[in-house]
């Protein structure tokens, strides 16, 4: 029976050789596909945390700042009185009824000349009014205490100053009928008690009579009549 002889050392150091050159191109191979493969992958998108899909939503708007206009103070209105004076020529009256921004005046001169006259009152205190006949009145209220201005009738203009008036001093009128004649008074009570007025019978003036401010009570040829404050 012939024996079999083992492998010798530099056989097996060849085999062994051989093995370890075939491992390492097998993994050299292996990586280059890897990274091949990895260079044709897109990049993943980062998402913040919290983030939704959709669109963007819209940033809202800031709050617009408020105007100057607004944001001025407004001046007050005029306040409801009563005020009474003379002419700077000492000729006339005039008398002014404020209420709710709105004005009726009264010019006499106690004699035969007289003048209604209306309309509204500005916050800032000026105001024009107008009557018959192409009168005007141009005014402006001071300080609440009295009232500077123009009275513009029958071609002339008289500049004035009527105080504010503590009753009973003010405006006052009456109207009716006596005897068959129809009565339009008008009378000015100023500071002190002085009393300017012009009586209307039938569209002839002349001097009123005297009221008795506390009443508004006046006689007009045998027959009392009352005369009322005036307000617009």
């Amino acid at each position: 029976m012939t024996r079999m002889k083992r492998p010798g050392p530099l056989l097996t150091l060849l085999t062994g050789l051989l093995l370890g050159v075939f491992l390492l191109s097998l993994n050299a191979t292996t990586g280059t596909r890897n990274a091949s493969s990895a260079q044709e992958e897109p990049p993943a998108t980062a998402v913040s945390p919290g983030a939704t899909a959709g669109p963007t939503a819209p940033t809202p708007a800031s709050p617009a700042a408020p105007s100057t206009a607004s944001a001025r103070p407004s001046r007050s209105a005029a306040a409801d009185a009563d005020y009474a004076g003379r002419t700077d020529d000492d000729s006339s009256a005039v008398a002014v009824s404020l209420r709710g921004g709105r004005a009726i005046a009264y010019f006499c001169d106690g004699r035969d000349k007289e003048s209604w006259l209306k309309g509204d009152v500005e916050d800032d205190g000026t105001m024009k009014l107008t009557g018959k006949n192409g009168a005007k009145l141009d005014g402006t209220l001071r300080d609440g205490k009295r009232i500077r201005g123009t009275v513009d009738l029958g071609g002339h203009r008289y500049g004035f100053t009527a105080d504010k008036a503590v009753k009973p001093s003010g405006l006052y009128r009456a109207t009716a009928t006596v005897r068959g004649a129809k009565i339009d008074g008008g009378w000015i009570v100023l500071p002190g008690g002085r009393q300017v007025g012009v009586l209307d019978r039938d569209g002839r003036p002349s001097t009123a009579p005297r009221i008795d401010p506390e009443t508004g009570a006046v006689t007009v040829d045998g027959r009392t009549i009352t005369a009322k404050p005036v307000t617009p």
